[in-house]
C-alpha cells in the first residue's frame, strides 16, 4: 500500500516550500499539483520540476475530485505527493481524498503551510480569534444568486465578529473573481444597504504572501472604484467595533 503526502506550497511560489516539504517532493515516486483551489505564480511548477528532477502532474478540479489519478498512483507507488497552494486541508476536497485513501488501505502524511485563512487577518492586522464563519462568494450567475453570503456577514456582525470572504476562481479558464466584482455582488444582494451600507468599513487583501502584496481599507462605496491589481484577492468585512490596535493597523491601508 502507498503513502500519500499532502504538501502545502504556501502563498507564493516554490520559495514558500519548507525544507521538509522539499525533501518529501525529492523522495516521492510521483508528484501531483492541484490547480483549482488557488493558483501559484506563473513558472512556479516548471522551476519546481527542475529542482526535484521529475515532472509534476497537474490536476484540475474534475480530475482531483474524481480521485482516480491519485488512487491509481498509490496502487503502484510507495510514496505519492500532492502539492497544494496554501495549506492542504483548508479545502474539504482534500479531506475527502484523505478519507478515500484510508478506505483503500493507504496511509497519509501532512506537511502544513501558510493559508489565506489566517494570513489575510495577519496582513491586515486583525485579531484571528475575532473572525466568525468564513464566506465563499461564487461567480455571478443568473441561475444562482444566493443571498446567504450577506446573511452570514450579518450574523457575524451581530456577534461582533469579522468576516473573511473567499472569492471564486476558475483557473482552467483564467477567471478570478476580483474584490471589486465581489463588492458589487454584495451590493446587488443587499441593495438597500441593510447589512453593508455605503459607509460600512471594508478591507481587501491582495496577493498576500507575495512580493507585491497590498492592502486596502475604507468605506464600501469608496472601495467600489479602486483597482486592486492582479489576483488573488480576499475581502474582509470587519466587525462594526474594532479593537484600538486593529484600528491602528488598518489605518495603514486606508484609501483617502
Amino acid at each position: 500500500m502507498g503513502e500519500l503526502w499532502f504538501v502545502g506550497l504556501g502563498l507564493d511560489d516554490e520559495r514558500g516550500l519548507s525544507e521538509r516539504a522539499r525533501g518529501v517532493l525529492l523522495r516521492a515516486d510521483e508528484v501531483f499539483a492541484e490547480q483549482y483551489t488557488s493558483v501559484a505564480p506563473e513558472g512556479t511548477l516548471e522551476r519546481l520540476e527542475r529542482a526535484v528532477g521529475r515532472p509534476v502532474r497537474r490536476l484540475d478540479r474534475p480530475l482531483l475530485e474524481s480521485e482516480k489519478p491519485i488512487l491509481d498512483s498509490l496502487a503502484v507507488h510507495a510514496r505519492v505527493a500532492l502539492l497544494v497552494p496554501g495549506d492542504p486541508f483548508a479545502a474539504t476536497t482534500h479531506v475527502a481524498l484523505r478519507l478515500s485513501a484510508e478506505r483503500a488501505g493507504h496511509s497519509w502524511r501532512y506537511v502544513p503551510a501558510a493559508s489565506i485563512l489566517t494570513a489575510a487577518a495577519g496582513f491586515l492586522g486583525l485579531m484571528h480569534y475575532r473572525f466568525g464563519r468564513t464566506v465563499s462568494l461564487p461567480f455571478p450567475d443568473p441561475r444562482f444568486a444566493p443571498r446567504s453570503p450577506v446573511e452570514w456577514v450579518e450574523g457575524n456582525r451581530t456577534r461582533g465578529l469579522h468576516t473573511l470572504v473567499l472569492l471564486d476562481l476558475d483557473p482552467t479558464r483564467g477567471r478570478f473573481l476580483t474584490a471589486g466584482e465581489a463588492l458589487r455582488l454584495l451590493r446587488e444582494r443587499d441593495p438597500e444597504g441593510r447589512v453593508i451600507a455605503g459607509g460600512s468599513p471594508v478591507a481587501v487583501a491582495a496577493r498576500v504572501g507575495r512580493d507585491d502584496a497590498a492592502g486596502y481599507f475604507g468605506r464600501f462605496d469608496r472601495l467600489l472604484s479602486v483597482d486592486f491589481g492582479p489576483p488573488m484577492h480576499t475581502l474582509v468585512v470587519p466587525a462594526l467595533e474594532l479593537h484600538f490596535e486593529e484600528s491602528a493597523a488598518l489605518e495603514r491601508y486606508r484609501i483617502p
